[in-house]
């Protein structure tokens, strides 16, 4: 632990870790695990959970486990598997050799289950799937009980045995546990535990055809892993009791039972402007509402690597959101102040123009070129200077021109002097256009001694602009990435439609930019700032025949100005 850590304030996990070592109730030991389903991509609400897991391990020097929860075969995958193995180390954690599935326990499950039935706490259930359904009941009306709860224990046995050896179909049969059908908590109302499925696993292959559910395997496999603290997102506190009944009802040690694991829940988080629902963010890549699990518009840590974020801003924007009992949403603003406050330190800056406009600098003289001296990052020294490309045609935005402009617009007008960054002060003198009359180019002229953008005799300017060699810029695809949805609650809609009609239909637009020649040989994620137009990074799809670049962040930030208010 640093001395930064050991100032901050204890978060209420940490307090109970802390009152759980100075008890000695793990005999010292901090073991976790971080538990994800590999049924599709992290996002950056699982982010949060690798980084407080992981993060507590590190700072009790303990461990945390990688263990996937891989109890529903139809829904899983191995690619999965490897972009979720992929995603925590890109985040900077290692589980070393501590890689566990529910799947390496399906026989101690199994065992358990059968053990259950023998204490005439588990039956199999024929009713069908609606039935079951009709007979939970409500939270204000008790269920009923199954007809088939009452079978005998050599009954259920039989049965549960056939089921395993594939002799009835999908759907026909399930194990329930049973515990109370009037219970005022859902959950408890004879859980089912185990259900027919006759679909290969990624990992048991076609051994199994029944499976354990989800909140079965769960606390099970923390136990199996000794896990000292088991940490959950609020959406499971309705489960904790039966997380606990299954374990108070398999342990038979009662000293074991008094230091296993405990479950504990905190606020998942939620972004404005996001949908974080696996199933929704899975319609969206079939429905090719988005281009992947990784295009860089969606909330999944692929897609923010790829768009262009860093390890450190997540983990940063993780530490600083903190842990928290009650759920809150936290402003995506808050999340892009985090990227932008990360590579503000560590981007190259670079000179872009995405929406060109000609200049003709019609005193320089023709063929000469010049290479100028560019500062790489002014809030890091040790990142050095570049050299500039400059002849005599350049391509500067056309934003930064208006030939009849408004009183307050300093840029570059009809004679009106400005600034080229790095460069010489121009003066526009002169507008082409074409029949339709719009503005081709301009032509300027340029004070030769001002070379490196420094006035000769005093005079000022009141616009810097950018730019880059006509000559010598690379053409490349720059694509402009906006907020996936156009509303803060994308989950509000009106009768009749669905999140998705809150789709932001301006998140991508893509422009054919110019870039100085600096960009030419970059590696996908390479970072950089275009100055004045934000941070973006080379992307995976980016050739040097076909530079492509992804905006990550535009270059304001409203977060921080309200922040310092």
């Amino acid at each position: 632990m640093n001395n930064e850590e050991a100032s901050k304030p204890l978060n209420f996990i940490e307090t109970i870790i802390e009152e759980d070592l100075k008890n000695n109730k793990h005999s010292g030991r901090v073991h976790l695990r971080f538990p994800p389903e590999p049924n599709g991509y992290l996002h950056i609400g699982h982010a949060k959970a690798i980084c407080l897991n992981f993060g507590l391990a590190e700072k009790y020097n303990g461990k945390c486990n990688l263990r996937f929860d891989d109890t529903n075969p139809v829904k899983e995958d191995t690619e999965y598997v490897d972009s979720i193995r992929e995603d925590i180390h890109w985040l900077g954690f290692d589980w070393e050799d501590r890689e566990y599935y529910a799947s390496d326990y399906f026989d101690q499950l199994y065992e358990w289950a059968v053990n259950l039935i023998k204490k005439d706490k588990a039956y199999v259930d024929e009713s069908s799937a609606d039935e079951v359904a009709a007979h939970r009941g409500t939270p204000t009306k008790p269920g009923l009980e199954s007809p088939y709860r009452n079978r005998s224990v050599e009954e259920n046995l039989d049965l549960l045995e056939r089921m395993k050896s594939g002799e009835f179909k999908d759907g026909s049969k399930v194990l329930r546990a049973k515990i109370d059908m009037s219970s005022p908590n859902m959950h408890m109302r004879d859980p089912v535990m185990y259900r027919i499925k006759h679909a290969h696993h990624h990992r048991t292959g076609d051994n199994w055809c029944i499976y354990p559910m989800y909140d079965f395997a769960h606390g099970q496999s923390d136990f199996i892993e000794n896990i000292t603290h088991s940490f959950c997102t609020l959406e499971f506190e309705v489960h904790k009791p039966l997380y606990d009944w299954f374990l108070d009802n398999i342990i038979d040690d009662p000293e074991v039972n008094r230091t296993r694991t405990r479950q504990t829940e905190f606020a998942r988080l939620n972004l404005n402007y996001t949908v974080m629902s696996k199933r929704l963010l899975l319609q969206l890549v079939q429905e090719k509402h988005v281009s992947s699990w990784d295009d860089p518009r969606m909330p999944t840590i692929s897609g923010l690597r790829r768009r262009g974020y860093t390890p450190e801003s997540i983990r940063n924007f993780a530490d600083r959101v903190g842990v928290a009992k009650r759920e809150n949403i936290i402003d995506i603003g808050f999340l892009e102040h985090c990227i932008r406050e990360d590579l503000n330190k560590k981007a190259q800056r670079v000179m872009g123009v995405l929406n060109p406009l000609k200049v003709t600098i019609e005193n320089y003289p023709e063929g000469q070129e010049e290479l100028l001296a560019a500062v790489n990052n002014p809030e890091d020294e040790t990142m050095g200077m570049r050299k500039v490309p400059f002849s005599k045609t350049l391509y500067i935005e056309r934003d930064d021109f208006m030939e009849d402009p408004p009183k307050k617009f300093f840029r570059l007008a009809p004679d009106r002097e400005v600034r080229l960054r790095y460069a010489y002060f121009i003066a526009c003198k002169d507008v082409i256009k074409d029949t339709s009359g719009n503005i081709t180019e301009i032509i300027c002229t340029y004070d030769p001694a001002s070379r490196g953008g420094n006035s000769p005799d005093g005079r000022k300017v009141k616009a810097t602009l950018h730019w880059v060699s006509a000559k010598h810029a690379v053409e490349a695809e720059v694509r402009l990435y906006d907020r996936l949805f156009n509303i803060e609650d994308p989950y509000k809609t009106e009768e009749g439609k669905t999140f998705l009609s809150n789709l932001n239909s301006e998140s991508l637009q893509i422009r054919k930019g110019y870039i100085e020649p600096f960009i030419k040989d970059t590696e996908p994620l390479d970072h950089f700032q275009f100055e004045r137009l934000g941070y973006f990074c080379t992307d995976k799809d980016s050739t040097p025949e076909k530079p492509v670049f992804n905006r990550t962040v535009t270059l304001r930030d409203s977060w921080a100005k309200h922040a310092n208010k």
